[in-house]
């Protein structure tokens, strides 16, 4: 009798006898000759076992360790139009596959329809702690069961449980045939050789991907096709506005750089641009930052012109005259819910002792942070000030104004900040400013990060 066992990630044929040179095996098999038997990744395990099953060999299944579960949500709840239509579209490609829906529209309940459709062990993946927790507490809820927790200090495993990409990729060998489904929330943090081995591992049949962001720079998201299945259904920010999300609009404020620090910024930026042409250094690629890094350290020349590089860029990011707008939206908008954003957490510290505001960084810790948020949407805070860390994962429906004073070039930065401000409420019209300092790199900045749907209004 055949046998399928789980081995470290991994699935391995085993056979009384060698196998037939007249059956053609699926390209998922590799010939491994340590141990003289074929041997898949976890994650061909679907197709494996649908070969073997149709291959006519009896066999046995020992690889699966999941469980048929009984879940029923603690409250029934009607699925708007999308979400149903999204797990429709999901169910037709066989329960595998990328769903992409914006900030505030209920991607977690389309994995709670996902779980109770499919009934087994299930695992959802998060890219933070506080992310996890969030899944703990949604789950728990609406199913009333025991939720384990693999993060963070903890390691419990259940029927249902949640997990950081950190843990998932540290343990998945071990725990990869535990469940039937697995759910990779903010989906687009798949995709590179630490976390995309928890996904090959992992022998789950049904598998979810949810973003409201799916597209990286390095095209690391094409991958996913293989781990996790194709996109399966899609609605963007400008669909759902007004119905699903709130109303809102964009705005793009231009300051200017003093004749002072206009001259600075021009002079900097001439060296750093010199010394690029010179060494032929180009930045269309992923790897011309890297290269530029590198070569820049080997002389006194590069490393004039990294500091000139850092020189222009503060000047853009950070011109005093953007705290003089800032101050004129804050008053404009004291009767706000107001989110300030920033590239780096220097900007944030100095916005926060000059307007007396509280902030939230990398450093700020779990406790601190969470009365943070507590008091801003309660209104005891009216506003916040924030590098990158409530970009994603953080629930704030009571903010209506996004202030951005830097950033990155990135796109889903861009969507993902102004995701923060569009939380649907009665009445609710949300509006994100962008101020940036004219006749800089930072316009073109600009220009390519609003290169979205979201902002083509």
């Amino acid at each position: 009798m055949w046998k399928l066992v789980y081995d470290d990630g991994s699935i391995v044929l085993e056979t009384p006898e060698p196998i037939d040179e007249s059956i053609s095996l699926p390209g998922a098999f590799v010939w491994d000759q340590r141990i003289n038997r074929y041997r898949a990744k976890g994650c061909d395990y679907r197709a494996v076992r649908t070969w073997v099953h149709r291959s006519g060999e009896p066999y046995e299944d020992l690889a699966a360790a999941y469980n048929r579960l009984e879940l029923k949500p603690k409250m029934i709840r009607t699925p708007r139009p999308y979400q149903a239509e999204a797990i429709q579209a999901w169910k037709g490609a066989g329960k595998r596959g990328l769903i992409l829906l914006p900030t505030g529209t209920g991607k977690s309940f389309v994995a709670e329809l996902a779980i109770t459709e499919v009934q087994r062990s299930t695992l959802v993946v998060a890219p933070t702690i506080d992310l996890m927790n969030q899944w703990h507490s949604i789950l728990s809820a609406s199913f009333q069961v025991p939720v384990g927790m693999l993060g963070g200090g903890y390691h419990e495993i259940e029927d249902l449980t949640v997990s950081t990409y950190d843990s998932a990729y540290r343990h998945m060998d071990r725990l990869g045939n535990r469940f039937g489904l697995v759910v990779f929330d903010e989906v687009h943090h798949l995709p590179g050789p630490s976390y995309y081995h928890a996904a090959e591992c992992c022998l789950a049949p049904f598998r979810l991907g949810l973003t409201a962001t799916l597209e990286r720079p390095d095209g690391g998201h094409l991958s996913l096709v293989d781990v996790i299945g194709g996109v399966v259904y899609e609605r963007t920010i400008k669909e759902l506005a007004g119905d699903y999300l709130a109303e809102y609009q964009i705005e793009r404020i231009e300051v200017q750089l003093n004749e002072e620090e206009h001259r600075e910024y021009t002079e900097a930026r001439e060296t750093y641009r010199s010394f690029v042409r010179e060494k032929g250094i180009r930045f269309g690629g992923p790897q011309g930052w890297g290269k530029f890094v590198a070569i820049s350290s080997r002389s006194s020349a590069g490393r004039r012109a990294m500091k000139a590089f850092q020189k222009a860029r503060r000047l853009a990011l950070s011109a005093p005259s953007k705290l003089r707008d800032l101050e004129g939206l804050l008053r404009q908008h004291k009767s706000d819910r107001a989110i300030i954003f920033t590239n780096d957490n220097a900007s944030v510290y100095y916005i926060s002792r000059c307007f007396l505001i509280p902030a939230i960084t990398h450093q700020t810790d779990a406790k601190e942070r969470k009365e943070i948020l507590k008091k801003f949407n309660e209104g005891a805070y009216p506003c916040l000030v924030t590098s990158r860390v409530l970009n994603e994962g953080v629930d704030i429906p009571e903010a209506n104004v996004g202030i951005v004073l830097s950033g990155t070039g990135s796109v889903r930065e861009h969507v993902q900040r102004l995701g923060r401000i569009l939380r649907q409420k009665p009445g609710k019209k949300a509006v994100l400013y962008e101020v940036v300092t004219a006749n800089t790199v930072e316009t073109y900045v600009s220009d390519r990060r609003r290169e979205h749907d979201a902002y083509r209004r």
